[in-house]
């Protein structure tokens, strides 16, 4: 066996080095189809990747990286793995140290990590420090199974990349770190960082090597390895794609051949990319090309010691220096956001402690809004402060919320609360919505993760759920502070009022609770609760988020039947009906229809009056549109705290 120690090692700064191709990819072309875990293989079938390893070798790559891209914790819990994180690893990194010191040339193993495939706080649940933990475990076994670097790619988010270097350099301060983040044709992250603020801030954390790899081919790669080049001296890797996927026949094909990969290697080293290799879409035929052409640029490689000697001094700087850098730069640009009750009517009426009511509608199915705007204009009339607008409700189909909002506003001038739903949209059309609502003038959203598709009439639509509605309040309130989701400036700050959805019926109470305060701490400015059918329940959990407390608005649903209480009770995720309700609608029932719909009615009052002193407003639904019915809700009460509505 080759000794080790002369191998742990990757060039010197002047140095070119050839990492190999995808593994994914010749995985599925050995028949392993994508519903598999292809991590598990390297227990499985160990032999199948040993054999992908040795037709790398033989094409001329002088670093292996391991199969364990998503052998993290919370993607192998995907397929129920997750108690074989460190068999899994340890596995990887063998076989491609079996295979590296058997051969005729030297050859590193990198043990390969990839992204979590959750978001981080503050767009997701996961902690950085949870983050950190998940990595150091996956890196320990890596290094325990015989990787020499460790390489960590197809990062999108600058923060996650940071809690993988700070575990690789927990686990050991000696072994090379690889830094990739994946890229799109913008030459923008999907958090929004460039190609600068990547090399700027992966050469400010201290990885060895910083590059990109990924989505994209090797033109868009070329173009941001040069931008890269500009404003870092560390060494550079660039390891694209085949070109962009093409459907071919019903599969995804990469089309750019071994021949244009090998020539667009030559354009990245005089670029100053110094590490090589290939993403998705590139085999064996694809490394040989590239090795063949750059063979006259390509000394072998020097020792570790040289590499080690390249690292900067900052990589030994003191930490919470670094840690100040990177949030100063983070700050640079946001502004103080306008005052809560400057943003909208609404929302100046709940900073002056006043009760708001509104009523929610719900968008047409078809183009036709005549009718819906016919309602509204009887709900301005009745003195309603806004009109709710759902975001696809029980994943129906329907017209958008936020246009419906425009046409509200436009047509009767009265102020929207737009549900914004994050079932729909990747992260990149999220902001896209936003920034065109807060150019039209909408103000005033309710952030909502939004229900399944298999609750609605396509069951097989695909849910996206980039990030839920803790990660979607972060970014707003972010966007409020004239910053997008990477923390650079968009110019003029919005000016949305950040409202979110609450469950005080929630079965798991403390998980609803926790939540909640996320939500808050997230930058939630006022809540809207579901129906309400219980006070004392509401009570209850008012009581429980007392420390967290911001304006709480309660839903009031009228019941128009029994079996709408049946389908509420049973159907409508979040929504609680207590038996005693129940009892009484069938009561009504059996006397007749209109006797039902008046009995709902009044059970709404009864809630409205009971929670009125609680909460800061109410919002009524519209059962089936009928606008009539949610007004009827305000009528006949007591003196209210701002005389509600008025009702013809």
């Amino acid at each position: 066996m080759t000794d080790r120690a002369p191998l742990t090692r990757l060039v010197d700064p002047d140095r070119i080095v050839l990492f190999d191709g995808a593994m994914g990819t010749m995985l599925y072309q050995k028949g392993v189809f994508i519903n598999q875990c292809y991590d598990e293989l390297s227990i499985r079938s160990p032999d199948l990747v040993r054999d992908i390893h040795r037709q790398y070798v033989k094409a001329g790559a002088e670093v292996l990286e391991t199969n364990s891209f998503g052998a993290n914790r919370l993607k192998l819990a995907q397929h129920g793995l997750e108690s074989q994180v460190h068999a899994i690893n340890r596995a990887a990194a063998a076989i491609a140290r079996e295979v590296a010191d058997e051969s005729s040339h030297p050859v590193l193993v990198a043990g390969a990590v990839g992204p979590l495939g959750v978001r981080l706080e503050p767009y997701g649940p996961t902690s950085e420090q949870e983050a950190r933990s998940v990595f150091r475990e996956q890196v320990a076994a890596l290094k325990e199974g015989g990787a020499d670097v460790f390489i960590l790619e197809t990062f999108s988010d600058l923060h996650e990349i940071k809690e993988a270097i700070r575990a690789a350099r927990d686990i050991d301060t000696t072994i090379p770190i690889v830094a990739q983040m994946t890229i799109g044709a913008d030459h923008h992250t999907s958090y929004g960082a460039t190609a600068e603020d990547v090399a700027r801030t992966l050469d400010e954390w201290g990885a060895d090597v910083i590059g990109l790899n990924c989505s994209v081919g090797p033109q868009i790669i070329l173009e941001c390895i040069e931008r890269m080049a500009a404003v870092t001296r560390r060494k550079l890797s660039a390891q694209p794609n085949a070109g962009m996927p093409r459907d071919v026949g019903g599969r995804s094909m990469y089309m750019a051949s071994p021949e244009y990969m090998a020539t667009y290697a030559r354009h990245l080293i005089h670029a100053g990319a110094k590490v090589l290799g290939g993403c998705c879409g590139t085999t064996p035929e694809h490394i040989k090309a590239i090795c063949e052409g750059i063979r006259p640029l390509n000394p072998r490689l020097a020792t570790q010691s040289a590499m080690r000697g390249a690292r900067s001094a900052e990589t030994g700087a003191d930490e919470s220096s670094r840690s100040a850098l990177s949030a100063q730069r983070a700050a640079q640009g946001a502004q103080r956001s306008t005052p809560f009750a400057e943003r909208s009517r609404f929302a100046s009426r709940i900073a002056a402690g006043e009760f708001v009511t509104s009523v929610e509608i719900v968008p047409p199915r078809g183009v036709d809004a005549a009718r819906m705007i016919a309602d509204v204009r009887k709900l301005k009339d009745a003195g309603v402060d806004a009109v709710n607008v759902p975001d696809g409700p029980r994943a129906q189909s329907r017209m958008g919320a936020l246009l419906t909002s425009v046409l509200i506003e436009q047509q009767v001038g009265i102020e929207t609360v737009t549900h914004y739903a994050c079932r729909d949209r990747n992260l990149l059309g999220m902001l896209s919505d936003l920034l065109g609502a807060a150019a039209i003038g909408l103000r005033n959203l309710l952030i909502i993760t939004g229900d399944p598709p298999k609750m609605g009439p396509y069951p097989d639509a695909t849910a996206v759920f980039d990030i839920d509605s803790i990660g979607l309040t972060n970014l707003v309130r972010n966007l409020n502070c004239g910053l997008d989701p990477g923390g650079n400036a968009i110019g003029q700050p919005t000016r949305f009022a950040i409202g979110v959805g609450v469950n005080p019926a929630a079965l798991d109470a403390p998980h609803e609770i926790r939540r909640f305060e996320w939500k808050v701490d997230a930058g939630a400015e006022f809540a809207i609760t579901q129906p309400v059918f219980d006070a004392r329940q509401l009570e209850k959990f008012l009581s429980a988020v007392a420390h967290v407390r911001i304006p709480v608005i309660a839903g009031i649903w009228p019941l128009v039947s029994l079996r709408n209480a049946e389908f509420l009770a049973n159907e409508v995720p979040g929504v609680s009906v207590p038996e005693s309700v129940i009892t009484r609608m069938r009561k009504a029932s059996e006397k007749s229809k209109e006797h039902a719909t008046a009995e709902g009615i009044a059970i709404a009052r009864e809630m409205l009056e009971r929670v009125r002193t609680v909460v800061q407003g109410v919002q009524v639904s519209a059962p089936f549109g009928k606008v009539e019915l949610a007004l009827q809700v305000f009528s006949g009460l007591t003196a209210a705290p701002n005389d509600f509505v008025r009702v013809s």
